[in-house]
Formats: C-alpha cells, structure tokens, sequence
C-alpha cells in the first residue's frame, strides 16, 4: 500500500475544511499534485501544502493509498469524508466531522475528535482511541436519518447524542455517554461499556441499545419484558444478565426498539 505522509506546518488560527484528504483524491496523483489540492480556510481556498509538508505518492487507485498525518490536527475539519476505500491515520486529534459520509475504508485516530464524527456514515470503519464530543454517527441538523452502515469505536468517553437517528450499522462506546443516547434511533446497534446520564433511546422505534453502566435517570417510556444472559452482536459479546426493555411507548403507534440494561449496575429498575 503507498503511503503519502501530511506533517502540519501551517498556520491554523481559523480552522481548515480538510475534506480533500481522503484516499480517493489522493489515489493517482504525486505529492506535488496532492500539495496543489484546495482546502477552504475562512472565506478563501488555498493549497493543502500551505498546511502540510507533503510526502509520498498515492498509489493508482483508492483501496491501495494509505494516508498519515503525523501531528494533532484538531483544527482541520471533515479529514476523510464521503471516502469509499484506504486507510487514513491520524497521529494525533482532530477537529470536527472526522469520517462524515464516509462509505468505505478505514481511519484510525490515535488521539480526541470534535463532535459529529461518523456523520451520517453509511460503510467503513472509524476507529477513535481517545475521546469524542457530541452527534457521534448522527444524523445532521434538518436531517432525520444518521449512521446507515459501517462500524464506529471510541475507546474513550463521549459526549451528547450518540447515535441520533441511527438506522443501521454499529456505534461502541468504550467509556461513558451523557445525554440522549441513542436518541431517535430507528436500526442498528450502540453499545456504552461504561455510564449513561439520562434519556437513552429516547423516541426509539428500532435497534438496539445496550448500556453496560448506570443509567443515571432513565427514560419513563419503556417496559421491562425479561433478563437475558451474555449478550453477543455479531463479533460484540456483552457479559453479564442485563435486563430487556422494549419502547418507547411514548412514541405512539410506531415500532419499538430494545434497551438492554445491566442487572448489576442497575438494580433500581
């Protein structure tokens, strides 16, 4: 796989529309080419190498083009979005949008990001080591419909609304989550290892939800139907008796999705 290496150097006082750095722009072009690439910074666009040292080729088509950026990042947005195939490497943290749209692939971030990553994902895999903010895998605002497809991991904590309008795919929460998890959700799969504060799957009528943690104020629209016993998604295995609800009924006349919620953590509900 070819690897084109991005090394920031420039000057990031208002932040970088980074949306150009995906393996699919890169695939077919040398290093100066890949430099000579425009990126929005405020009201006007200027080369990619006014902010990175640029090394390396890109190979002949996307699924063969490796992208690493060598140093934090948090003020570049949309690294990698709508890519269909590669790898993209973040030595560092990011800013906002990491992996909108993004529909095959792979971007593993050593470090934080900004809210919204995973946007409206539809394939792929995002992969964030540290922490994340809000809107993780969301659906964007005036949109109903979020994540679709592909697979995202954060190791860490995150923040508000993950997984808001989900359909498909699957989102896991390493650490903690605060409000309105899995709020609107419709398909697909979250799982939160640690806490959750309030609202989980608030206005649910699909998919799945599983919350490893205490809930802090859990949500009055659902009811409980039975305990089940080690839990397993596909390759995602939860441990445990965790009790089985099904809402939210204060949704009306709509279909239902399922909370599991664990015994041990919980045994207020």
């Amino acid at each position: 796989m070819a690897e084109v290496i991005l090394k920031p150097t420039g000057n990031f006082n208002l932040t970088v529309e980074g949306e150009v750095i995906t393996p699919d722009n890169f695939a077919g072009k040398n290093a100066q080419e890949i430099g000579q690439l425009l990126v929005w910074q405020g009201p006007q666009e200027y080369p990619l190498s006014n902010y990175f040292e640029v090394k390396g080729d890109g190979a002949a088509s996307a699924e063969k083009t490796s992208i690493i950026i060598d140093g934090d990042v948090t003020r570049v947005k949309r690294i990698g979005e709508g890519m269909t195939a590669g790898r993209i490497l973040v030595k560092g943290s990011t800013g906002m949008h990491v992996g909108a749209d993004m529909k095959g692939g792979e971007i593993i971030v050593e470090g934080d990001t900004d809210s919204w990553p995973g946007m409206e994902m539809k394939g792929g895999l995002l992969h964030i080591k540290g922490n994340t903010k809000d809107h993780v895998g969301s659906a964007y605002r005036g949109s109903w419909n979020g994540m679709t497809g592909g697979r995202i991991v954060i190791d860490g904590d995150a923040i508000n609304q993950v997984g808001g309008g989900i359909s498909g795919g699957e989102i896991i929460i390493g650490g903690n989550v605060k409000h309105f998890c899995g709020i609107r959700i419709n398909g697909g799969l979250i799982v939160v290892k640690g806490n959750a504060t309030r609202a989980v799957g608030a206005e649910m009528t699909g998919g799945t939800i599983v919350v490893g943690g205490t809930i802090e104020r859990f949500t009055p629209g659902f009811e409980l139907a039975e305990v089940e016993s080690d839990l397993k998604f596909n390759d995602i295995e939860c441990f445990g008796e965790y009790k089985k609800f099904t809402g939210d009924y204060a949704i009306p006349q709509k279909g239902k999705g399922t909370l599991y919620v664990s015994c041990t953590n919980n045994e207020c509900l």
